[in-house]
């Protein structure tokens, strides 16, 4: 995500901090660069011109020329414009009104709006709202069975629907029927076409009035990079959408569409879908996403992440385990299961600041398969072993490879660095406990 333009500003604002003192030529000859990885990024056109001339106002203004440290005045600037462009703060979903509140997902076949739908109603659970997800499609019979598939592994009630039946008749008696199920949000999946037609508008328009949703939201493909902008441009024309959802983010490099959505419809990007998993649904926030583009990590988004996940109980008891030097293998896989519940590592320590400013650290790669093959040898050891790691000797390295489908090599790096994150938690629980984060451990 962002990975090409990161690249291209992390060089360009190297030669100009690199400067003591900026001239008006270093400035349009960095711009020129900045202009360029936007373009080469596939922002759209007049977004770029108009992002590139406020930064060239500011930057040529006495606060940069006169100040000590030029070219961070200039990263500063930039990153105080992506985060205008980008809409400032974070707009969160609209589901005020009576109960059961109805949204709309709307956008082409294919752009995730059935995978969003179930992503939306975990999201929605956790504010302590009750979903239930209404299958509009009647025209993908797929996408019935799809999202009563979603349903049904979420633990989320759903509407039952079938093809013969009107997608306006299906949006109105899922309202009664979400009532009687004790739900407040309507999440309505309504059908997409290969491209915009006159027949869907008029579809999505009348189920529109029908149930009078708070909010409509777009879910559109960021792989499409320009189209995804000029599709929500005839969207919001026909229905007035309240915002956009981009899917595929983690598999976009680039970042053109949801650098230039905002700054083209006038429409919030609320969130954006960084994954297959059900949990990969972001909330999208401008500041936090211009820092990650500079490379400066995005640390309130990665505490937010481990707080999703850290058990308070748990975390008591490792911390009384750690201070006691009593951390088991059992401990060790349990902590790496759930730092993996916070998706790619990869991703995650792009997060982390410093991490993106040094280029060979962004291009460093987490090998996820060796996590898993961890995680395999671990929970082919008996439970005295995980506890007793000094009781495995030859015979028994044998049997764990064998069994978890690894080699006795790997079985022997396991327990030995294993055994070197046990000296260092013996040290640092000498000197107190302070460089580890409650629940979470540095490995």
């Amino acid at each position: 995500m962002f990975d090409n333009i990161t690249d291209r500003f992390y060089d360009t604002f190297k030669k100009l901090s690199g400067r003591g003192i900026l001239t008006e030529k270093n400035i349009e000859d960095g711009l020129k660069e900045v202009r360029m990885a936007l373009l080469e990024a596939d922002v759209n056109y007049k977004v770029v011109k108009d992002f590139v001339s406020s930064i060239k106002e500011r930057a040529l203004g006495q606060d940069v020329m006169r100040s000590l440290t030029p070219g961070q005045q200039v990263i500063k600037i930039v990153n105080d414009e992506l985060t205008r462009l980008m809409g400032r703060t974070h707009e969160d979903l609209n589901i005020k009104g009576s109960s059961p509140c109805p949204i709309m997902l709307v956008g082409l076949q294919g752009s995730g709006k059935t995978t969003t739908a179930g992503k939306l109603s975990i999201l929605l659970r956790k504010k302590g709202k009750k979903p239930y997800l209404v299958p509009a499609d009647v025209y993908r019979p797929a996408a019935i069975d799809q999202l009563k598939k979603i349903a049904n592994e979420l633990d989320v009630p759903v509407f039952q629907s079938s093809t013969d039946m009107d997608p306006v008749r299906i949006c109105i008696e899922s309202k009664i029927s979400a009532q009687k199920a004790g739900c407040d949000v309507l999440i309505i999946d309504t059908a997409g076409r290969l491209h915009i037609d006159e027949t869907l508008m008029d579809e999505l328009v009348k189920i529109k009035q029908a149930v009078s949703p708070s909010d409509i939201l777009l879910i559109a493909d960021a792989m499409t990079g320009q189209d995804a902008v000029n599709i929500a441009t005839v969207f919001d024309k026909a229905l007035d959408i309240g915002g956009i959802i981009l899917t595929k983010m983690d598999g976009d490099a680039r970042g053109g569409a949801a650098l230039s959505i905002r700054a083209v419809t006038g429409k919030p990007l609320k969130y954006i879908g960084v994954g297959e998993k059900t949990s990969a649904l972001e909330p999208f926030h401008p500041d936090r996403m211009a820092s990650r583009i500079l490379g400066m990590g995005d640390a309130l988004s990665f505490i937010e992440k481990a707080q999703s996940i850290v058990d308070e109980k748990k975390a008591v008891e490792l911390e009384k385990k750690l201070r006691k030097n009593e951390f088991s293998l059992e401990d060790f896989r349990d902590q790496m299961v759930s730092i993996r519940k916070l998706g790619s590592l990869t991703d995650l320590m792009k997060m982390i600041p410093g991490f993106s400013a040094n280029k060979e650290l962004r291009n460093f790669q987490v090998d996820e398969k060796e996590i898993i093959k961890i995680e395999a040898i671990i929970n082919s050891m008996t439970p005295k072993e995980r506890r007793q790691y000094s009781i495995i000797d030859g015979s028994r390295r044998q049997r764990i490879a064998k069994g978890s489908g690894t080699t006795i090599q790997d079985v022997n790096k396991l327990l030995k660095n294993y055994s070197q994150v046990m000296k260092m938690i013996k040290k640092i629980s000498k000197g107190g406990l302070r460089g580890i984060h409650r629940g979470m451990l540095p490995f």
